[in-house]
């Protein structure tokens, strides 16, 4: 009798390539049309008046943040829909039962799933990278062009003029905002893995993104409620909810972990090392919410 491996990377491949081609045909890339328009909008968004570079910095970054805030909202979305759509209608269409009595071990299928989820945000953030840094690109260049105009007729030489457009351009496109969008990555990579786990032993598909959003949440505010308790401890006060966000900590992802995109906004440069540790940070969580899942989804009747 054949053995099965207790992980094939041919199996988890084939299972990824269904999911990613299931999920573009239930049309999730619609979302896109939104993203293009709020990207479009944003270029009209103007703080004050050009004649200051801080008021130039403001805008560029303005805009920059509202980029990066919709490529986190979408692609959460998408990760959390996506991953909680899809063991409900793999067990309504069969296809369920189909993969796991050929037999397919259930860790490779929740990898696969998990995988084809993460392909099509993946996807969907290169698509959406690549609007945003055209149409942020579109507005330096017209910032530029309208500041240069205004510093000519003031008589400022070309040279300054040369100078004062390159400091605008170091404000836009750069690598470094590549290093934002992989942050964004990051984050749905851990939002689609609990789902994924929640969604093992959840009811319904509004169950799984309910308690997902809510866990999400818990892990955007316990970096702010940690601090803030450690601080009352250092003044002496009574910090009997230490202990709590001590566990919390274990329970739940703490996202402020994973966000790299202020420092890209506000145009600071990120290291190689902490992108390393944040990759790392994220790619754990994932991997122990994928062991909890398997846990769970073994022992699952189906």
């Amino acid at each position: 009798m054949a053995t099965t491996s207790f992980i094939s990377p041919s199996r988890i491949s084939v299972i990824a390539g269904h999911t990613f081609t299931q999920l573009v045909r239930m049309k999730v890339f619609y979302f896109l049309v939104i993203f293009a328009a709020l990207l479009l909008g944003m270029q009209f968004i103007d703080m004050s008046e050009l004649g200051a570079v801080s008021a130039v910095d403001q805008n560029i970054r303005v805009m920059k943040g509202g980029g990066f805030f919709a490529m986190n909202m979408f692609s959460v979305i998408l990760a959390l829909s996506a991953t909680a759509l899809l063991l409900p209608k793999d067990v309504e269409d069969r296809t369920l039962y189909t993969i796991l009595c050929k037999p397919v071990p259930r860790l490779d299928y929740l990898i696969g799933k998990l995988l084809g989820v993460l392909a099509l945000v993946a996807v969907s953030l290169l698509v959406m990278d690549g609007l945003f840094c055209v149409i942020l690109n579109l507005r330096v260049e017209g910032i530029i062009a309208e500041r240069s105009a205004l510093l000519a007729q003031v008589g400022r030489p070309q040279e300054f003029i040369d100078a004062q457009a390159q400091l605008v351009r170091a404000e836009g496109v750069n690598w470094n905002m590549q290093v934002g969008v992989l942050a964004v990555f990051l984050k749905a990579l851990v939002v689609a893995s609990i789902a994924l786990l929640i969604s093992t032993f959840s009811t319904s598909t509004i169950f799984t993104i309910i308690i997902t959003v809510v866990v999400v949440l818990i892990g955007l505010i316990q970096g702010e409620a940690r601090d803030y308790f450690m601080t009352q401890q250092s003044l002496g006060g009574a910090t009997p909810m230490m202990e709590v966000t001590r566990w919390i900590a274990l329970l739940f992802p703490d996202f402020k972990l994973l966000g790299l995109e202020d420092g890209v906004i506000s145009g600071k440069g990120i290291s190689a090392s902490l992108v390393g540790r944040v990759t790392l940070i994220a790619v754990l969580y994932s991997a122990t919410y994928v062991v909890l899942s398997w846990f769970v989804f073994r022992r699952k009747e189906l």
